[in-house]
């Protein structure tokens, strides 16, 4: 599991990152042949699945450990569109926080590396009987620390 090396300008963590490339597909864009606004969640998603792929924090362990991870914030900002066929850049950073939530941020740059949109998403912990959990799972815990996020324990 990689270990970001790039530190925050807030702090001495790291900073954990990862893109994805995504053609636009003819089936999401509109009437005005630009990406239908619908089509961002899930750019949003491919990207979270390569976070998660690359830092060893996919759902299918999630599950594994027991809980879900639901999305219950989702917020775009759109700043230019992109049309059938564009390869756009979707860049996701991880919002570190003590609470028992995931926040991750996102950048989606056109092909000519112009800021497309940018976005939040917050998702919450639930274990498999749809409890919301108010604390940070212990597999998190542990995910923080073999990513450098917080101190190994002894």
């Amino acid at each position: 599991m990689p270990q970001a090396t790039a530190n925050s300008p807030k702090s001495n963590k790291p900073v954990l990152k990862a893109e994805k490339e995504i053609r636009v597909r003819f089936s999401e864009v509109d009437s005005m042949k630009i990406v239908w606004h619908g089509a961002y969640p899930l750019y949003f998603e491919e990207a979270r699945e390569a976070f998660g792929k690359k830092y060893g924090l996919e759902y299918l362990y999630m599950f594994e450990q027991g809980f879900y991870a639901p999305l219950v914030d989702l917020h775009f900002t759109f700043k230019r569109p992109l049309t059938y066929g564009d390869t756009m850049r979707v860049e996701i950073t991880y919002r570190d926080t003590e609470a028992a939530k995931l926040i991750f941020d996102y950048v989606i740059y056109t092909p000519n590396n112009e800021v497309a949109a940018t976005g939040y998403s917050v998702q919450v912990f639930l274990d498999k009987d749809y409890q919301l959990s108010w604390e940070m799972p212990p597999f998190i815990k542990r995910w923080k620390q073999l990513v450098g996020l917080e101190p190994a324990n002894d």
